[in-house]
């Protein structure tokens, strides 16, 4: 009897550890790209199911909004609101392109403009999380021949630099010719040998200027050793599924890209066109839905590099209206916060809306000039104590 129990408990054990081998065998056989692909299925999970009479009610507020704002369905864009990654609302309408007619759908890629600057921040706050930059670098350690010695990687992000706007010093007499094609490089090497100064002292004040993410895309070249457009891909796009946006590449998409319209008439590009970081990504709501998850998940964004882009870095003067790093921010007496980010290029509007506490994303886009992209602002009276008014339009870009 000892005998058959000593076997039986030799069966368990051999029995045991061969479990175990195929447990960590099993582990072993997952690729990198398969564990990378769970690990974006966590971050894009939605929270818990939302009670149905909820979204019916929130979305016929919207609808109601959505009238008034574009009565006769004269939007030419997308809207989308969303809760804990759960589509509540989201509208398509009008034509991407008028000679051909295309319709604008939930995969149709439009011009992002400013609020590209945020996903450039994005991408800047993850290299600093990898130990690649730090906030306080100096950029002259990473961009060659860069005149500025005062001006760090947040002084860009935060737009206290003090340097100013390439549109217009480009379009000063003997500076560039405008009927060459600008690029990020032309910028640095034109602040480099053209003697433009500095509007005022870095980090003394705020003045929103392009220049500033113009030169953070080529600090991402630069960090990464790739183009902006590929690395952008490796730290955003992937990562997150954001399988409708890419950089607009001048040469190659400029016949092929959404164009943009104002007054019914198509805008044409221009010298300005090629430069990245401040503009030029292209998008749509639902992809931004997934940008808007994967900031807000600790699985693809450190939260202490979110807080830190959530403060507000310019206090010289009292006031509401601040501005993070790539993010713009309203901050009432009463401790409540709004955070967001407009854009405007050509005939295309943007806005992107973020609040974290409630756990809303509300986008609209618009390759088809309008102010009313800048209204979608006051649908987070729906979710939180926001004190809008149906009459702000939100206008900042």
């Amino acid at each position: 009897m000892i005998f058959i129990k000593n076997v039986n408990i030799l069966h368990i054990l051999v029995f045991s550890a061969v479990i175990s081998s195929c447990n960590q065998k099993n582990k072993s056989e997952i690729t990198p790209e398969q564990q990378a692909k769970n690990t974006t299925t966590e971050i894009l999970k939605t929270g818990k199911k939302l009670d149905p009479k909820f979204v019916t009610s929130k979305a016929a507020s919207i609808a109601h909004f959505y009238k008034k704002n574009w009565p006769n369905n004269s939007m030419n864009g997308s809207i989308l609101v969303a809760k804990d990654g759960q589509i509540i609302y989201e509208k398509y309408n009008g034509v991407s392109n008028v000679s051909t007619k295309d319709s604008i759908t939930s995969t149709t890629p439009l011009h992002l403009a400013s609020v590209s600057k945020v996903i450039t921040a994005t991408a800047v706050l993850k290299l600093i999380d990898q130990k690649k930059l730090a906030l306080d670098q100096k950029v002259t350690t990473l961009l060659k021949n860069f005149p500025y010695p005062d001006i760090t990687v947040q002084t860009l992000l935060n737009h206290r630099s003090g340097m100013r706007n390439y549109a217009y010093f480009t379009a000063e007499k003997g500076v560039w010719d405008r009927h060459k094609i600008l690029s990020n490089q032309d910028i640095l090497n034109i602040m480099a040998t053209k003697n433009i100064k500095l509007e005022f002292k870095t980090d003394t004040r705020f003045t929103y200027c392009n220049t500033n993410f113009a030169m953070l895309a080529l600090i991402i070249e630069k960090v990464t050793a790739k183009k902006y457009e590929e690395a952008m891909k490796e730290l955003i796009f992937e990562p997150l599924n954001m399988n409708n946006t890419y950089v607009f590449d001048y040469e190659r998409d400029k016949d092929t890209a959404v164009p943009s319209y104002r007054n019914n008439r198509k805008v044409a590009l221009d010298y300005l066109d090629a430069i990245y970081g401040d503009k030029n990504i292209y998008s749509t709501a639902r992809d931004l839905l997934k940008f808007d998850q994967g900031r807000n998940s600790p699985l693809f964004f450190n939260p202490k590099l979110l807080k830190e882009a959530y403060i507000g870095y310019s206090n010289e003067h009292v006031g509401k209206n601040n501005y993070g790093l790539g993010m713009r921010m309203i901050n009432w007496p009463t401790g409540q916060n709004f955070y967001f980010h407009n854009g405007w290029w050509h005939g295309n509007t943007s806005s992107f809306v973020t609040l974290p506490i409630e756990g809303v994303t509300i986008i609209a886009l618009s390759n088809k000039f309008t102010r009313s992209t800048y209204k979608v602002r006051n649908l987070s009276v729906l979710f939180g104590d926001y004190p809008f008014k149906i009459d702000d339009d939100g206008k900042e870009e």
